[in-house]
């Protein structure tokens, strides 16, 4: 009997890669960087299951290209916006995520970027590298303490709620805004709820954990910015165009807000050349937050344990668009 072909976008963790090739007569795109449009549309053509990234744009076009075939794509990823949910299901063909993998290793990241932008970790060895560091100084390279300081927090999912439960370790304040979440669940984690209005104007650290959706993008901009504290830093380990990158250039050259600290950027990667990267006051980082051995490993086994189970016949572990389920099995008597 034919094993089922699958195309992997990206090298991912041996463990993924192993589970993958002991069932399917899989190809893994071998380049560092996404594989080109073109490239792509050619080797989906027949496959029964794509295990993607973040990084690939996976389309109407895409799932067409492939053919009546395909199952079931599988994102390497928590977050599916660069999937197009709504073309997989009319087609029934299963998307798939790795939920809550990451919670723990990116609220980790994330008040890591706090803390460096607090003290300005990266400015000192900058500092130290260009040969200027001379003699210990009273003001030199002065920061803003992280205890007791008020947080404001930008969605309290899983990730939002892992930076509450940190903060409390450094007797913080802790604002939040998410209009999906109840008062009460603020509560369990020692955060009041607040307007978003109220949680830039009183935040010393504002921090971002929104999915990017219509009604997210850019939702921090000039007017957001000129809310906040003069001495108020931004981390974002969400989404990049959550925040509107000219704006927070104009922000942080003309002091509006002190400092920011972003793992993901608009656009992404982000060019060498860009006039975030002439500041000094802030921190960016190559999407990074889940990059931990555990987590990335993590995310391997269960993109591929969910591939398998589509490609077994079986529903799998975490299904993003369920819908799709009583449509495949019109069409093809099966998952």
């Amino acid at each position: 009997m034919a094993r089922p072909r699958v195309y992997v976008t990206r090298i991912i963790p041996q463990a993924g890669l192993d589970m993958v090739s002991e069932l399917c007569e899989a190809e893994v795109w071998q380049g560092e960087t996404p594989p080109p449009r073109e490239v792509l549309l050619d080797k989906v053509k027949g496959v029964q299951g794509l295990l993607s990234l973040l990084t690939d744009p996976i389309d109407a076009t895409v799932m067409d290209t492939a053919g009546p075939q395909l199952r079931v794509i599988a994102n390497y990823a928590v977050g599916y916006d660069n999937v197009d949910v709504a073309a997989a299901t009319e087609r029934g063909i299963l998307v798939t995520n790795t939920p809550g993998v990451l919670t723990e290793t990116t609220a980790d990241f994330a008040f890591a970027l706090l803390l460096a932008a607090a003290r300005r970790v990266v400015e000192g060895m900058d500092y130290i590298r260009a040969g200027k560091w001379r003699s210990w100084g009273p003001v030199l390279l002065l920061g803003h303490d992280v205890q007791r300081a008020t947080l404001g927090i930008i969605g309290l999912g899983r990730i939002g709620s892992g930076m509450a439960k940190r903060a409390q370790g450094f007797d913080m304040r802790v604002l939040t805004y998410d209009p999906h979440f109840s008062e009460e669940r603020g509560k369990a984690l020692g955060a009041r709820c607040v307007d978003l209005d109220t949680l830039l104007a009183e935040s010393d650290f504002v921090t971002v954990h929104v999915p990017l959706t219509p009604e997210t993008h850019h939702m921090l901009g000039a007017e957001q910015f000129r809310k906040m504290k003069p001495s108020a830093i931004l981390i974002n380990t969400a989404r990049g165009p959550v925040v509107d990158p000219d704006a927070l250039y104009d922000a942080l050259e003309h002091g509006d807000i002190a400092y920011a600290a972003l793992d993901v950027t608009e656009p992404e990667p982000l060019p060498a050349d860009h006039k975030l990267l002439a500041l000094s006051n802030v921190i960016i980082c190559p999407h990074m937050a889940s990059a931990s051995v555990a987590t990335r490993t993590k995310m391997a086994t269960m993109a591929t344990e969910n591939l398998i189970a589509v490609l077994k016949g079986e529903i799998p572990p975490n299904l993003v668009n369920p819908e799709a389920l009583n449509r495949r099995t019109a069409r093809k008597g099966r998952l």
